[in-house]
């Protein structure tokens, strides 16, 4: 390789360390759970505090899904070494998309590799230079890339701002647009604010406007029966395509969909690139996406101890001084401003056996550096006393608080 190439990929590097814009990993070396064992330059350290997993409902680990992995893997093998269409798909993957459908109260849905890919192939076939895509500003990253890779004409409004929106459905009209989508997330991640579904689905109608929502971040616990914020704001029917993941809530390992009409299905069956042209989901993940489904159906004890958790755990931050986004989502951002300062803090709170992460530029927007903390049904009330204290020491040793 040249070396020019290379000295200006060294140099991009150099540039992102000393911004304090680098983002490290951390080996876990134990299961995903409430609390975890961690390597880290050459050292174990056990038993540390976990805040920053998406494992909402404490599944990552789950003996139930386990079991029923283990079991798919002895009598359906590893893999299934091909795309869908070709010979990649078994009676179960279509067993595991009826049921996510059936649950989010759709005619039919779709199985990915991992949202990602869900939304990164649902615009494209479905709308054209004709349409229109109006987007919120503060959407997950794959949903920009998915719009990007469609024709249609972009449109983008302040984050959850229904002014804005309902102007830029006036200015798509106005422009002639044939079918005007309305692309959000259900729960902004960053923030943990929800979407404002009632709004937006009341201006959809009024323009005739089609609702997307990506609903990775609240799948399994918003909402009776976890069925997401669509439920949760009792607007199933407003909302006419809802992507999602079985990454966080519903089990934490991988995997993406998305539930709609039966004809937007069978259309994304046809011409979803990323669908056409990737491997099945293993077996052993259908499997436990499948038995994930039936332990949050079946019982609201994990979804109630989970906000039990985010209850406590805000109110205890809150009362230590820290700048918290307000919101009741489990996500509970302790705001910083500073790239560095984000960084320093979570490398003294892993010191003090607690595992976070700083976010920061280009995740979130310069300025707005923060410690995303991450409630799960997982933690014990010891536990989060334990960080409480820890928030306490670290954030008056560098100043945070008083």
């Amino acid at each position: 390789m040249q070396n020019p190439f290379l000295n200006h990929i060294t140099n991009a590097l150099h540039e992102i360390e000393e911004a304090g814009l680098c983002k490290k990993e951390r080996q876990i070396v134990s299961p995903q759970a409430g609390r975890i064992d961690v390597q880290l330059d050459g050292q174990r350290h056990d038993r540390i505090v976990n805040l920053c997993a998406n494992n909402y409902l404490g599944l990552a680990d789950n003996p139930r899904l386990i079991k029923a992995a283990k079991q798919a893997l002895e009598t359906q093998g590893f893999g299934m070494a091909s795309v869908r269409f070709i010979c990649g798909t078994q009676d179960q993957h279509r067993k595991l998309e009826q049921r996510l459908a059936t649950f989010l109260g759709k005619d039919d849905a779709i199985l990915f590799a991992a949202c990602f890919d869900a939304n990164g192939g649902l615009f494209e076939p479905l709308l054209s230079a004709q349409d229109a895509i109006i987007s919120d500003a503060l959407n997950h990253a794959s949903i920009i890339d998915g719009i990007r890779l469609c024709k249609a004409k972009r449109y983008r409004y302040a984050n959850s701002d229904m002014a804005d929106l309902e102007a830029r459905l006036v200015e798509a009209k106005q422009a002639g647009a044939r079918f005007i989508m309305i692309a959000t997330d259900g729960v902004f991640s960053m923030d943990g604010h929800l979407a404002k579904l009632p709004e937006i689905t009341a201006l959809a109608k009024k323009y005739e406007a089609i609702v997307m929502v990506d609903d990775c971040h609240a799948t399994g616990f918003m909402g009776p029966q976890g069925r997401g914020t669509p439920a949760h704001f009792d607007v199933v029917d407003g909302v006419d395509i809802l992507t999602g993941t079985l990454g966080k809530a519903l089990g934490g390992a991988i995997g993406g969909y998305i539930a709609g009409s039966q004809p937007v299905i069978d259309l994304l069956r046809q011409r979803a690139r990323p669908y056409l042209f990737s491997n099945s989901l293993p077996p052993m993940i259908v499997a436990a996406g499948l038995e994930a489904l039936d332990l949050v159906e079946q019982s609201d004890d994990l979804r109630t101890k989970l906000f039990e958790n985010t209850v406590f755990w805000r109110a205890g931050l809150e009362a230590l001084g820290f700048d918290l986004q307000s919101g009741e989502h489990p996500i509970v951002p302790v705001m910083l401003g500073d790239a560095r300062l984000a960084q320093d803090m979570a490398t003294q709170l892993f010191d003090e056996g607690v595992f976070v992460a700083g976010f920061f530029f280009p995740v979130v927007p310069k300025g707005s550096a923060r410690i995303r903390t991450q409630m799960n049904a997982a933690l014990e009330l010891s536990d989060l006393e334990f960080a409480l204290g820890a928030f306490e020491k670290v954030g008056k040793a560098i100043g945070v608080i008083k």
